[in-house]
């Protein structure tokens, strides 16, 4: 089946989500103590939470970012100021790409790939995200759109009526494990991991392929 359409889950996929996140959360962290865990552990613990919440009743991006921040905070004795929530959204903005996520989208988009990002995000967020990515996507669809995060359907739902092909011609491309690939599959989309640690599968499912970073993309037309 020929691939028409790529879409993406955008941090961790393109954007440097660990590292990015690895690094707020340590410089957090050391306000309170001068040699904190590394920016590793601290990021699963945060992310754990978030995760917790992305599977509520829906709320706004920054708000889960603020709460999500306060409770680990909370676990580990720190007193946050007022305004640590939306530093933590303003640095996700800044975030960057992986060094091969601008090269290889360009090079799909040469080749007539149309591409797509499915983010569990709003769109202030996105928006400057989009800049660093240097791509003019076809479409873009946040959960605040949806109203609703992935791995939950009404993300997929709304992304594939606009996308407006058949789910078997679209390739989903995520490092989400968690929050990817089995709702994609659900829809009947074709799935990619990129694995750029070469982890073990975290779960049960098994995508269509296995990547280390982004650079088949500018195959898929070939």
């Amino acid at each position: 089946m020929e691939t028409k359409v790529a879409t993406f889950d955008c941090y961790g996929t393109l954007i440097d989500w660990e590292g990015g996140a690895a690094s707020f959360l340590y410089s957090l962290a050391r306000r309170f103590e001068p040699n904190p865990p590394e920016g590793r552990e601290l990021r699963e613990r945060w992310e754990a939470i978030q995760f917790g919440l992305l599977q509520g009743e829906y709320r706004g991006y920054r708000e889960v970012l603020a709460e999500s921040l306060g409770s680990w905070a909370a676990e580990r004795g720190y007193a946050l100021e007022a305004d640590d929530g939306e530093a933590l959204a303003i640095s996700m903005e800044s975030w960057q790409p992986f060094p091969d996520t601008v090269p290889a989208l360009r090079a799909a988009k040469e080749a007539g790939l149309r591409l797509w990002i499915i983010s569990n995000t709003d769109r202030a967020i996105i928006a400057h995200s989009l800049r660093h990515l240097e791509v003019e996507f076809d479409g873009v669809t946040v959960a605040e759109d949806a109203r609703a995060y992935k791995p939950s359907d009404p993300p997929f739902d709304l992304a594939l009526d606009a996308i407006g092909v058949a789910p078997e011609e679209i390739l989903h491309v995520a490092f989400g494990f968690k929050y990817d690939l089995a709702a994609a599959q659900r829809h009947g989309m074709r799935t990619v991991w990129v694995n750029r640690h070469r982890d073990p599968a975290p779960g049960p499912e098994r995508p269509d392929h296995e990547w280390d970073d982004l650079w088949p993309l500018a195959e898929l037309r070939d």
